[in-house]
């Protein structure tokens, strides 16, 4: 299954699919696939979690990256790769290099996190850091490829990716026969296609359903429009799938057999991301959380069983702090709130006497005296609150009105 620049172009069939599952026998695991008790209360029907979060290299990327390296040419091989990622297709390809005996090299951008470039390293690839976003770290890598003649893998747009990627899907049959609905986070879309490819080969009647952050959905203007098109400055915590413009290969693939595109939000994703550690006991990046989001916030939209696809689990302890506190804030149980008093003795441990009242939980507190914009008398204090919920951050703000606080924020 390789493909040259004159057929990057051809369709994936069930046969390059069933060929990449022989392939990667022995190299990529057979991931777990777990049941969620309260997501099937909330759905109405049995929901099971496909964890690829536990794949070697922590995503399903290494499925694809293999598959593509493995079908190059003798003289391909000596020439080397080259891929360019923030993460995910990072490490799959230099751990697929490195089983195969390939030499890597990888392009990251310069602000990607310090795990990801580590286990990079790890894995056998070398690492150059090269621009502030992918687009610039792209483009290094196909300067060096044109330069070297080092055999570019791109991470969604060939063949061959679609394909690993699409034993996933073949996975998916054989755990949970049964399964109505498959639920997937799509960037550029290789592997929703991929799982497209080999469901919809087996199990026609299995509805498909793609999940995209609000701030890079490049798919619904394409598929609008019958190409891709670009959105200009994709934005999303979810890096996994922050995608601006879909791929060409699995762009046709996506639009003659995935059934619906849904959105959802930083907040639902968020939210997704703590339920997936709270409920399930697993570590899921918030691209891999993004099915959730889906069943989150559209429950009644799913026909059980419902397969979620959690996609990856490489996520930044820096970043998994700052979604765990915005999820517990969309939820109601975080409440950061900024507020004005008199500046005199024992007036702090007054207002902290406010809240132990309401049984709010104090987690910080940032007391400032000396500033242009406070009175002679004034001091601002910003607090970061424990709560329970809407109602009780409701409670929280309405007791600190009444004990004659200035609440600004």
């Amino acid at each position: 299954m390789s493909y040259g620049t004159a057929d990057s172009l051809r369709t994936v069939t069930l046969d390059d699919v069933r060929g990449a599952q022989k392939m990667l026998s022995g190299v990529a695991r057979t991931t777990a696939m777990e049941g969620s008790r309260h997501l099937s209360q909330l759905v109405g029907a049995p929901v099971h979690l496909k964890c690829e979060n536990l794949q070697r290299t922590g995503s399903f990327k290494l499925r694809g990256a293999y598959v593509r390296i493995a079908g190059l040419l003798p003289e391909e091989r000596a020439a080397g790769v080259v891929a360019a990622s923030a993460g995910n297709h990072a490490q799959g390809v230099a751990l697929a290099s490195s089983l195969l005996g390939v030499r890597s090299t990888v392009f990251m951008p310069k602000g990607a996190p310090l795990p990801k470039i580590s286990a990079t390293r790890e894995y056998g690839a070398e690492v150059r850091l090269h621009g502030q976003v992918v687009d610039e770290t792209l483009a290094a890598a196909t300067d060096y490829a044109r330069e070297t003649g080092a055999v570019f893998i791109h991470p969604f747009d060939h063949p061959d990716i679609i394909a690993g990627q699409g034993t996933v899907g073949l996975e998916i049959l054989e755990q949970c026969p049964e399964v109505r609905t498959v639920v997937v986070g799509i960037g550029g879309g290789g592997l929703i296609a991929g799982i497209a490819v080999a469901v919809k080969a087996l199990r026609p009647d299995v509805r498909i359903v793609g999940v995209q952050a609000e701030g890079a959905a490049a798919y619904p203007p394409s598929l609008a429009a019958g190409r891709p098109v670009s959105v200009r400055n994709p934005s999303t915590m979810a890096d996994g799938i922050k995608v601006g413009r879909p791929g060409d290969v699995p762009f046709g693939i996506v639009g003659e057999l995935v059934d619906e595109i849904l959105t959802v939000s930083e907040d639902e994703l968020s939210t997704a991301l703590l339920l997936c550690l709270e409920r399930a006991k697993l570590v899921v990046e918030p691209a891999g959380a993004s099915p959730v989001a889906a069943l989150l916030s559209r429950p009644g939209a799913f026909e059980g069983p419902v397969v979620a696809v959690l996609s990856g689990g490489n996520v930044d302890p820096v970043l998994m702090e700052r979604v765990l506190r915005h999820g517990m804030a969309a939820q109601g149980r975080y409440l950061a709130v900024r507020l004005r008093l008199t500046d005199r003795p024992g007036a702090l441990a007054t207002l902290l006497g406010v809240l132990s009242v309401v049984d709010a939980n104090v987690l910080d507190v940032s007391h400032v005296r000396t500033d242009p914009r406070l009175g002679l008398t004034e001091a601002e204090v910003e607090l970061h609150l424990e709560t329970k919920g809407p109602a009780h951050c409701t409670e929280v703000n309405q007791a600190l009105r009444e004990a004659g606080y200035t609440v600004i924020g």
